[in-house]
């Protein structure tokens, strides 16, 4: 039987609906509603600033994914950044090579003030979700690991747009040029809404074993019409230790629970459905074929996107973003 609250129509939003996102045949040209064409494979950008290669080889098909919105978007650069505006929503991006910054640490800072900056300038205000990707990601042992030293000028960087709350965000090592760091985001003009994972520590309580800064980003964000969940990158995290070292099938039922952790913690029904595109990340390209079986068996009819990427502790083997529309 249904509750009352289920057969009411649902309060008309007030907030711009989510970005619809979806994969496509590879180079299929952007429309006049596409705020973003994100290519994984390490190729020249075009001069279109709403396209963007991200340094990750596809394990399998080749697909690129789309962010389309409501209305016309306009777009252009800022130096070395890129923006494009549309429907409600801001989609910015900026490449920094870590040499002309003396390291992951300066490089991540600078790329946060950049990005910041943007974010500042107009009403999309509220950044829902972020992507980091680095080069070797996992290098250096103990505080001097890279990760460790992006987490710390991350914070530095992420000034008062930043201040009402972190976002939802992932972090992976590509195997494009080193020397490179890739941050983008999706922006709106009201804020989020930030939901943990009751199965996990909150990553920015992370203890002092993970780093003199802890990594600064939410599980996942409602976006604000209420209608999409962003999913942060997720593992086999328990707690906040990684779970099941050097098993992948085992890493992939742990990660799954957390995802379903997070649907619930968001008041979403349960499992992912053919609106709802997932991107793994994969350590090593042998374990390609059993993550496309555990997800196609998991949720069937999913859209799925494999890149080769390593999670940012070299003991994970797999992990998992994505959007769960509503």
């Amino acid at each position: 039987m249904f509750s009352g609250r289920d057969m009411r129509e649902p309060a008309p939003c007030s907030a711009h609906p989510a970005p619809r996102v979806r994969y496509a045949a590879p180079d299929t040209a952007p429309g006049d509603g596409t705020l973003a064409v994100l290519r994984f494979r390490t190729a020249p950008s075009p001069d279109d600033p709403r396209v963007l290669h991200v340094p990750f080889a596809p394990l399998g098909e080749a697909m690129d994914e789309y962010w389309e919105v409501e209305g016309p978007v306009t777009s252009g650069r800022d130096g070395g950044l890129r923006w494009a505006r549309g429907g409600g929503w801001l989609f910015a991006a900026i490449d920094v090579l870590e040499s002309d910054h003396g390291g992951p640490e300066n490089a991540a800072a600078f790329a946060y003030e950049a990005l910041s900056r943007r974010v500042s300038a107009g009403p999309e205000r509220h950044v829902q979700r972020i992507w980091n990707y680095l080069g070797a990601i996992n290098e250096g042992d103990g505080d001097d690991e890279r990760y460790k030293h992006f987490c710390t000028g991350r914070i530095r960087g992420m000034g008062e747009v930043f201040a009402q709350g972190f976002p939802a965000a992932s972090a992976l090592g590509h195997h494009g040029n080193a020397d490179l760091l890739q941050v983008y985001l999706l922006a709106t003009d009201q804020t989020g809404t930030r939901v943990e994972n009751p199965r996990q520590v909150s990553a920015w309580r992370y203890p002092r074993q993970y780093g003199r800064t802890p990594p600064s980003f939410a599980r996942a964000t409602m976006l604000p019409c209420d209608d999409v969940l962003a999913i942060s990158g997720t593992a086999a995290v328990v707690g906040h230790a990684s779970a099941h070292v050097g098993d992948i099938d085992a890493q992939l039922e742990e990660t799954a629970r957390n995802l379903d952790a997070l649907l619930e913690s968001a008041g979403l029904p349960a499992g992912f459905h053919a609106r709802d595109p997932l991107k793994a990340y994969v350590r090593h390209a042998e374990h390609a074929d059993t993550v496309r079986a555990f997800v196609e068996n998991r949720w069937p009819g999913t859209p799925l996107l494999m890149v080769l990427g390593d999670v940012c502790r070299r003991e994970l083997l797999v992990e998992i973003d994505g959007w769960r529309y509503r």
